[in-house]
């Protein structure tokens, strides 16, 4: 069995993806931080794109490999540890990976919201952020609970990240990104309490994505209690 290290950041919905799967699996795996404002040199050295997450995969001979990118990642655990996350239907497994990119977008619209550095600009964003999630609501399996319905999905350890910002946004200043979208709401509320999903983040998450906001000095962090 490999050895498996997952090199993180606090912070990263990237990584928290791939922690997911992890965990999904029964995969056991160590966790390594990363402080990507002062980037260590061995760090570098193994990431060629300078970014998080990294999978540092040993075998059992000691010789390791490095695997970045976090679509990259997931796929590595899919074809080496069970339970599959995808479905086994070609065309199926295809729409998830897509809807795993859709993830990857809605979580630059949310870069831009909270960059956004006045009014008028973080309510174009916010519009713009929930016509994208609007577009998501009707393609979640009718009963649920998850995207495809009764199993967890890489879809699901894609989003999971992304509704973590809006919960925060929520508790923080009132931002209810979710407000209209009811279907989304209790695709999120089920995620949110999933062990797997509570696990990819350390439990002061919140306070340092709040920290995070406040430093952007942009419309978003003029709503958060000082």
């Amino acid at each position: 069995m490999n050895s498996l290290t997952l090199v993180s950041h606090h912070l990263c919905p990237y990584a928290q993806r791939a922690g997911i799967a992890l965990a999904e699996k029964g995969a056991a795996s160590a966790r390594e931080y990363v402080d990507l404002s002062a980037k260590p040199d061995w760090f570098l050295a193994l990431s060629p794109l300078g970014k998080v997450p990294l999978l540092k995969v040993r075998g059992e001979e000691g010789r390791e490999a490095v695997l970045f990118e976090s679509a990259v990642i997931c796929e590595y655990l899919e074809d080496t540890i069970a339970p599959a996350l995808h479905p086994e239907d070609a065309l199926l497994r295809a729409r998830h990976r897509a809807w795993v990119e859709y993830a990857s977008a809605t979580l630059n619209d949310i870069g831009g919201l909270y960059n956004a550095p006045d009014r008028s600009g973080f309510l174009e964003k916010q519009r713009l952020l929930t016509t994208r999630l609007g577009r998501l609501e009707p393609e979640l399996a009718p009963g649920g609970p998850f995207f495809a319905g009764e199993d967890f999905s890489l879809v699901d350890a894609a989003f999971a990240p992304v509704f973590r910002y809006f919960g925060v946004f929520r508790d923080a200043c009132g931002v209810d990104i979710l407000a209209d979208l009811p279907r989304l709401q209790v695709w999120s509320e089920e995620l949110a309490v999933r062990p797997s999903v509570m696990q990819a983040v350390t439990a002061d998450y919140a306070e340092r994505l709040r920290v995070f906001i406040q430093r952007r000095q942009s419309y978003l962090s003029s709503l958060l209690p000082s």
